[in-house]
């Protein structure tokens, strides 16, 4: 009879790799506090207001990181609870055979993916002025949805361009902050 596998939970050695990603979402999240802070808007500006799409984002972004932080904590903790409860049942362990697993194996990365998502950054980042928000937004998300692998391509853009299409109108019609149109010019 075998023991039990243990939870996928950090390892105490990985703790502080799996705490760098939500300490670079905190830090992004200050900057953008800061910045939305500091930002010059004249007094006659009513809600919601150039600050309230920023202090959305920078909330949300705080807390799931705080989140993803609570996370990390409880699955170290469970890893160390189970660590010592089979340090006890350690005299099963000499008179049960030894069973050795294999370390799970790295996965690698996947360039294919990366090559999606990281085009499709730099493609809406260079042709933006040309494309307008609505195309090139619509085409990011596109690209991200078959980075990450999702199944109906056609789906993905179409969602992508109704969200693209849902944020030109929020910027532009209810903050009143325009939006690079490209292509559409004069359609909106």
């Amino acid at each position: 009879m075998s023991a039990p596998a243990l939870p996928s939970a950090p390892h105490p050695v990985n703790l502080g790799r799996e705490l760098l990603m939500p300490a670079i979402l905190l830090a992004l999240a200050a900057y953008l506090g800061y910045g939305m802070l500091t930002m010059d808007v004249p007094d006659s500006v009513t809600f919601p207001g150039p600050r309230f799409f920023p202090l959305i984002i920078t909330l949300g972004l705080v807390v799931l990181t705080l989140v993803d932080i609570a996370d990390i904590f409880r699955r170290a903790s469970l890893y160390k609870r189970q660590v010592a409860a089979s340090a006890a049942e350690t005299e099963l362990a000499y008179t049960a055979p030894i069973m050795v697993t294999a370390p799970e194996p790295t996965k690698a990365l996947d360039h294919r993916s990366l090559a999606w998502v990281t085009l499709g950054f730099l493609f809406f980042a260079l042709t933006l002025p040309y494309t307008g928000w609505v195309i090139g937004a619509g085409l990011l998300f596109w690209c991200v949805a078959r980075g990450f692998g999702a199944p109906r391509p056609l789906f993905s853009l179409v969602v992508g361009l109704t969200v693209s299409s849902f944020a030109y109108i929020m910027f532009d019609m209810v903050l009143g902050l325009s939006l690079p149109s490209g292509l559409l010019g004069g359609s909106f």
